[in-house]
């Protein structure tokens, strides 16, 4: 059985039957055959279905925000936002996937040769809860307007989320096993990912979740996209716009109540900003308002759930052991639900949970550094590498420390880093292989096929 739990209550929302093994393959094979006719559908009727969806999603706004809310305890206003973002995904593909995946010749001694684009077939999704809506529509939007059918394996606590996707798929017109549900827990990925039609996986997850699943598709020699999660790091050197800095930082740091891949996790400042950074970020951390997710006034709702709560608190804890200064929150709050307040550690040093882990939740590691070099240093000292910013006055300066010196996927210079349909997205390092969206995230998916004329 399947369960969906309120976090903000603990109370159970919803239960839902796993799929019997037999059922599962069932949907496989009824996937694959819808696939295949699919992959003969021009590319102006696949934009015409995938533009309804983004209509439904648009139409439909509040009752998805809400059910992301419910499940995931996001507040409101970034549920509203994940959903909208979701449209102008199917938008994006729906206007330029012809385009991105149009043959390109190459001259030889052939009389004609040439690259085409060709879909894999079914393409399977393991998803997780952080962005119930995003993470599935970032893959599904490409894979199928490159001609693959989706199946999606997402993450218990948010099946409501998949059977709505699910839904708005159906009944924008699309061909009823073309994008299709697996209800089924993370113990039981293995056994579809041997299924011969499923042809290649993604997965958005933990690390160890990404081990697993990339072990298994290898040894079936299936082709994945791994995005692992991160430590990011924004770099604050001496000659940056705190004002303009400060409030981005903490921005950043708590979207999705801080249970984001790409939000900022370590704040490495150069010594003669510290203080002034610590103080500026602390009073707007302050600020921030935790409570009902629902209520368009919360900035920071509960975390997913009260393990997850309970293993950040440790994190927390054991940093303040080792030495690190609590300078806001660091408790867990006497409520019921799985809260967890906006905390800000400072004095953060190598060894520390919050220097060398991945921190989960609404939780700021302050780190200073004595220069750029050192700044640099501390940045790239992480098995991580999803993203990362610089924060200078001098955005030149910026520009070529974020291409040549940060090792990360996505590197920003003073803004936040995020997830845009038109760039491509993915890291290194622990944070995984592959990218998503763009031209490149299309073609991640298709059999990029040498045709060759004499």
């Amino acid at each position: 059985m399947l369960t969906s739990i309120n976090p903000a209550t603990g109370m159970v929302i919803a239960e839902y039957q796993e799929h019997s093994p037999e059922e599962i393959n069932a949907i496989i094979g009824l996937s694959a055959s819808a696939q295949r006719s699919w992959e003969d559908t021009g590319f102006g009727q696949r934009a015409l279905l995938m533009r309804e969806v983004a209509a439904l999603l648009r139409s439909e706004v509040e009752g998805h925000a809400r059910l992301i809310t419910v499940e995931m305890g996001k507040p409101i206003r970034q549920s509203r936002a994940e959903v909208l973002k979701c449209a102008s995904v199917c938008d994006y593909y729906a206007a330029q996937a012809e385009a991105f995946l149009a043959s390109e010749e190459i001259p030889t001694e052939a009389s004609l040769s040439y690259v085409a684009y060709r879909p894999l077939g079914a393409v399977l999704a393991v998803m997780p809860w952080n962005f119930p809506f995003w993470q599935v529509f970032r893959f599904a939007a490409p894979a199928v307007m490159a001609g693959n059918a989706a199946l999606l394996k997402h993450a218990s606590s948010v099946t409501g989320a998949a059977l709505a996707i699910e839904s708005a798929f159906r009944r924008a017109g699309f061909p009823q096993d073309l994008f299709r549900v697996l209800k089924v827990g993370g113990k039981r990925a293995g056994a579809i990912i041997e299924h011969p039609d499923v042809k290649a996986v993604t997965l958005t997850g933990s690390v160890d979740a990404g081990r697993a699943v990339a072990a298994k598709s290898g040894s079936m020699l299936k082709k994945t996209v791994m995005e692992l999660g991160g430590s990011d790091p924004y770099v604050v050197l001496e000659d940056a716009d705190l004002d303009t800095a400060v409030p981005i930082c903490v921005d950043s740091r708590l979207i999705n109540s801080g249970q984001s891949c790409i939000a900022a996790k370590r704040f490495i400042v150069v010594k003669e900003l510290r203080k002034e950074f610590e103080e500026r970020f602390v009073a707007i951390m302050q600020r921030k308002v935790m409570g009902d997710p629902l209520l368009d006034s919360t900035d920071v709702g509960p975390q997913a759930s009260g393990s997850l709560r309970d293993d950040l608190n440790a994190q927390v804890t054991r940093s303040i052991h080792m030495g690190a200064t609590c300078l806001l929150g660091g408790a867990i709050p006497q409520k019921k639900g799985a809260w967890y307040p906006p905390t800000v550690l400072t004095d953060v040093k190598e060894g520390m949970p919050a220097y060398e882990e991945e921190i989960f939740g609404p939780v700021a590691a302050i780190i200073e550094a004595s220069d750029e070099a050192d700044a640099i240093r501390i940045a790239n000292d992480s098995l991580f590498g999803l993203g990362a910013a610089i924060f200078t006055g001098d955005p030149e300066r910026g520009r070529q420390i974020a291409e040549r010196k940060l090792q990360a996927g996505s590197c920003f210079v003073n803004e936040a880093v995020r997830s845009d349909p038109r760039l491509p997205f993915g890291g290194i390092g622990l944070s995984g292989y592959g990218r998503e969206l763009s031209t490149i995230g299309i073609r991640e998916f298709t059999n990029i096929k040498t045709v060759y004329v004499k």
